[in-house]
């Protein structure tokens, strides 16, 4: 017979989905001087991609970054069926995002403008 406590615990149907958020500008958003914005690859937990894409924007407008747009590529499993490359540091984070029902930024890597695109 089962305890009252294993009766409760349904297993998750949390996934990690690896998304990249694209940000523009916003003061006090932390990017180096003289980029126009960044692109930030997450792990993110959600029980779908949606809900996932959601908390991810949430968590990076309380930072005070500017999420502008946000593509998603699916699942660990997805991925692999895709042929991706998955190193075991990625794998890492994408346990600890389980784990901890958050959003790890495993990577930013900022954009800067063509000094000639100035008027």
């Amino acid at each position: 017979m089962a305890t009252p406590m294993e009766k409760t615990k349904k297993p998750s149907r949390q996934q990690v989905y690896t998304l990249v958020v694209q940000i523009g500008r916003k003061e006090g958003d932390g990017l180096p001087e003289g980029a126009s914005g960044a692109a930030l690859m997450c792990f993110a937990s959600g029980v779908d991609e949606a809900e996932a894409v959601r908390e991810t924007v949430a968590i990076l407008k309380q930072a005070d970054t500017a999420p502008l747009d946000v593509t998603g590529y699916g699942t660990l499993a997805e991925r692999e069926a895709e042929g991706h490359e998955i190193s075991e540091e990625e794998r890492a984070l994408m346990q600890r995002a389980l784990e901890e029902n958050a959003v790890v930024v495993a990577q930013m890597t900022p954009f800067f403008d063509d000094d000639n695109q100035k008027a």
